[in-house]
């Protein structure tokens, strides 16, 4: 096993795990490099598995009610944690304030408190005193560095001359940053050199070597962070292969996502994440999805570049019906379609590497 960046968390999740406001927990328990993860808090599933309540695989992560049970149950497995982080992700982006006892509570124990949410921590100075008191510290992902800090478009993407993919997405909270990392493995286990590109908080908390946070990013320098990562990742690293994961998508109403990515990571390709069962923008109700065949139609009219893949959220399926949803769509719209977290992406792999340049 890899050695984790930052050491062992426990992850805060209350009343959100296994839904679309816990996709940070989800992600985070799916994989990290930044962590090790030794339990998740959500008393609605107290006592379970975190991998078996999510994917019906046990991966020995367990829940806990609350952090009083964690830190016993934690302490006496000799398996505490060096930090506190927080897996939700509400519309908004906003901490409840029911969570404050919690950071609390872990920071009077000395363990560090991650949040990538836009109320910041830091800005708290009875959470920052206590931190300072215990040793410890308090990071805030979104917290969007010094102006002078920040990168401006350049030009230089134009000189990236490995292929690049965008894991664009139809709606927010689908699961496109799990498929980017997905097939970053699946790249790599296949041979090929592939990078993964961040453009949110989770994907840096999973160890995202090269990210930036573009929903919390002044906007004159969304195009030019977006680009300076792409850019470090192909000269750093020389790739293969690099990923760009996604943000909401063109049409949702409040993170329409995806501009900044297609205008300055300038992909060769699209990869397009559907959930086929999802009718209404996630959070949105009254606010009908467009259909994919006009969300495909605008990325390639905006990019001038193809959709070639299709990669299907399985959310409200049953097993025997994912298959023929993705016969469904490729019959639709003429593109291969993909479960890669059901079934794995391999067969994605093989096609794409007809695109390597």
């Amino acid at each position: 096993m890899k050695k984790p960046i930052d050491g062992k968390a426990l992850v805060y999740c209350q009343g959100a795990f296994n839904t679309p406001n816990g996709k940070t927990a989800h992600g985070l328990v799916r994989f990290t490099e930044r962590y090790q993860i030794v339990g998740v808090i959500d008393s609605n599933y107290a006592g379970k598995d975190a991998g078996e309540v999510l994917d019906g695989v046990k991966n020995g992560i367990p829940i806990f009610k609350n952090i009083a049970e964690a830190a016993e149950k934690l302490f006496i497995a000799k398996n505490l944690p060096q930090y506190l982080v927080i897996g939700l992700a509400p519309d908004g982006g906003r901490l409840p304030k029911s969570a404050k006892e919690t950071i609390i509570n872990a920071l009077e124990m000395g363990w560090n408190v991650d949040s990538g949410l836009h109320d910041f921590l830091t800005n708290d100075k009875k959470l920052v005193d206590l931190a300072t008191k215990n040793g410890c510290k308090i990071r805030d992902i979104r917290k969007t560095p010094d102006r002078d800090q920040l990168h401006f478009f350049t030009g230089d993407i134009e000189k990236v001359d490995c292929l690049k993919l965008a894991v664009l997405g139809t709606d927010s909270a689908l699961g496109k940053r799990t498929t980017a990392w997905i097939l970053v493995h699946a790249f790599r286990k296949a041979g090929l050199k592939a990078e993964m590109v961040g453009t949110g908080q989770t994907a840096w908390m999973q160890g995202a070597k090269y990210s930036m946070v573009m929903d919390s990013c002044i906007n004159d320098f969304v195009s030019g962070e977006i680009e300076h990562a792409v850019v470090s990742a192909y000269k750093n690293e020389n790739p293969d292969v690099i990923i760009i994961e996604g943000q909401g998508s063109l049409m949702n109403p409040a993170y329409p996502g995806g501009f900044e990515i297609l205008a300055a990571g300038r992909p060769d390709y699209v990869i397009l994440q559907h959930a086929p069962k999802r009718e209404e923008y996630d959070g949105f109700p009254g606010y009908k999805l467009h259909s994919i065949d006009q969300q495909i139609k605008a990325i390639e009219v905006i990019s001038n570049k193809k959709v070639v893949a299709i990669t299907v959220n399985h959310e409200n399926m049953t097993d025997d019906e994912i298959l023929p949803a993705c016969q469904a769509l490729e019959k639709q719209t003429g593109i291969p379609t993909f479960d890669v977290l059901k079934y794995g992406a391999a067969p994605l792999i093989d096609h794409l590497k007809k695109y390597l340049k």
